[in-house]
């Protein structure tokens, strides 16, 4: 559940902390007061999309954090993505500065909103002030029933199915319609793969015969320098090694005389050793290279046959192995595509894999349908529209991305109406009072610790609102039930009361939260109810409501 939140420059709000408890909270005030601002200030920290316009105007950044006691499944969460626990909780932060540049951060950890967003789906649902609108499309219908029924992840497996076989399905058609255009590529595609095979360049080939190359064409010059080289330290009438040799040998003599020689001893004797080596090495290597005219014309007719071909594939040379597979790939793609008999056989078999899935979705989705539509049906007589009834058709279609059937949500709002769609038949009250029953019914399928409702009650008065007040509270008996609300029958029902206002400061508008008192609960109701004057009666009246 959310144990607390601190909201710092957001909007018209400079600075708040609040602490909640667990049952059924309220947020009340008048229009305009800011009480939708906690609820997009919370949403920005489970990782809503946010920007520099929610930055309080004169404030550098906006600074919201939200602390929350960790479920099971948010505690795997954290392990998985290396996200320490803290205190037994976890902490969502989110800052935005005056550029837009935003920051997230998962128990002081830098993170990604994305994040943030998918950690905040396990710890908190919102029930949006609009949600009854999107009740009106189809799509949305469909979201709903296959998010309350749990079949998401089943809508996804048929979705990409379709999309599998479709996108086959589409390449056989425009085969067929272009198959000259197809084997001419094919052809093309052949006499490159062929040209190349006959080439055969090794992966860091080019760069090995390069370096022969070099070698071959140069080896007069190296065995003319190597041989050089080796007459000067060894094979000469004074060669270095010898001269070198001499100095040593004199200078291990003086040295008896005047230790100061010794340094000059000790770095001349490593010389004589590495002179030695040299050659060593000399003569080995004059043991290994000679001249040949016959490699080193392979050679040249080697690389002129590389680098030409390179040109002509419009590729570096060393790129030309390369270039060979991704041809041979396209070349037996474009064979298994051209293979009409071949191809309808995988495409029959990608429609059979779809329509067996969504056979699989179909059934779920039915089953769902009836039981959503019973218990619609059962809130519905408590919501003054007894003898209502509500229902989920599922309307035969052709086979799409979302499955074999459109979902419509139908009501009759009277006992002896027909069912016809909500879109067409539900008055704005009605609509508001099915969308609430849906809500509370779809929060008792999910695991959500705390759940959210933005004014999901307006349009509704009277006795009905006392009786979504005690539809709240009885939901907040099993989850941590936050409420946006205008009406004093649902505000009386919380366990919290916290009022929302507005004060000005040094010219500024802002926005400031309290929590109430029994006391001060009877004045904020009695508002609710009068009005600006607060009279005796209607402090009479919030007390009964209170009382209740």
């Amino acid at each position: 559940m959310l144990r607390t939140l601190t909201i710092r420059d957001f909007v018209i709000v400079d600075a708040i902390e609040l602490e909640f408890a667990r049952g059924f909270s309220v947020f009340t005030g008048e229009t305009g007061a800011g009480k939708s601002i906690l609820i997009d200030a919370l949403a920005l920290a489970l990782g809503g999309r946010g920007d520099a316009s929610v930055v309080r105007e004169g404030a550098a950044k906006a600074d919201i954090t939200a602390d929350f006691s960790a479920t099971p499944e948010v505690q795997a969460w954290l392990a998985e993505h290396e996200f320490a626990e803290e205190e037994g909780g976890v902490l969502l932060r989110r800052v935005i500065d005056n550029a837009g540049r935003s920051k997230a951060y998962v128990n002081g950890i830098a993170a990604t909103a994305g994040q943030l967003r998918e950690l905040g789906e396990m710890l908190v649902d919102i029930h949006g002030q609009h949600a009854h609108q999107s009740l009106m499309k189809s799509d949305a219908q469909r979201q709903l029933l296959d998010s309350q029924a749990g079949l998401l992840e089943q809508a996804r497996d048929v979705a990409a199915a379709h999309k599998t076989w479709r996108a086959l399905a589409r390449q056989r058609e425009e085969f067929e319609q272009n198959a000259r255009n197809v084997l001419l590529e094919r052809e093309r595609l052949e006499w490159q793969v062929a040209e190349l095979q006959r080439l055969a360049v090794k992966p860091g080939e080019w760069a090995e015969i390069s370096a022969e190359h070099s070698r071959l064409s140069h080896a007069a010059s190296l065995i003319g320098g190597a041989q050089e080289a080796l007459s000067a330290i060894s094979e000469s009438e004074s060669p270095i090694l010898s001269q070198l040799s001499a100095i040593t040998q004199k200078l291990g003599k003086l040295v008896d005389v005047d230790s100061a020689l010794k340094p000059v001893l000790d770095s001349l004797e490593p010389a004589q050793i590495q002179l030695q080596e040299a050659v060593y090495a000399l003569n080995d290597y004059l043991g290994r290279v000679e001249l040949d005219p016959a490699r080193l014309q392979a050679v040249e007719e080697r690389l002129e046959a590389v680098h030409s071909t390179a040109r002509k594939f419009h590729v570096q040379p060393d790129d030309l192995p390369q270039e060979h597979e991704t041809l041979a790939g396209q070349l037996k793609q474009l064979a298994d595509a051209t293979d009409l008999d071949a191809m309808r056989a995988q495409e029959e078999k990608l429609k059979t894999a779809y329509l067996n899935l969504a056979g699989k979705l179909s059934k779920a989705r039915a089953k769902a349908a009836a039981a959503l539509s019973e218990a619609v049906t059962a809130a519905m007589q408590d919501l003054s529209m007894a003898g209502g009834r509500f229902s989920i058709a599922l309307n035969e279609c052709e086979p799409a991305s979302y499955g074999m059937e459109q979902v419509e949500f139908t009501v009759a709002g009277h006992a002896g109406v027909a069912l016809r769609s909500l879109a067409k038949v539900a008055s704005g009250g009605e609509l508001a009072r099915i969308s609430l029953a849906i809500s509370v019914i779809a929060s008792h399928a999910t695991g959500t610790p705390t759940l959210i409702f933005d004014e999901v009650d307006s349009g509704i008065g009277g006795g009905v609102a006392e009786v979504v007040g005690r539809l709240l509270k009885r939901l907040g008996q099993e989850r941590q039930v936050l409420c946006v609300t205008h009406l004093p029958q649902v505000a009386s029902q919380a366990n919290q009361h916290f009022q929302v206002s507005k004060r000005n400061e040094a010219g500024r508008t802002l926005s400031q939260i309290d929590g109430l008192d029994a006391k001060a609960r009877v004045e904020e109701i009695a508002r609710m109810l009068g009005g600006l004057e607060i009279t005796a009666t209607t402090r009479k009246h919030a007390r009964e409501l209170l009382a209740s």
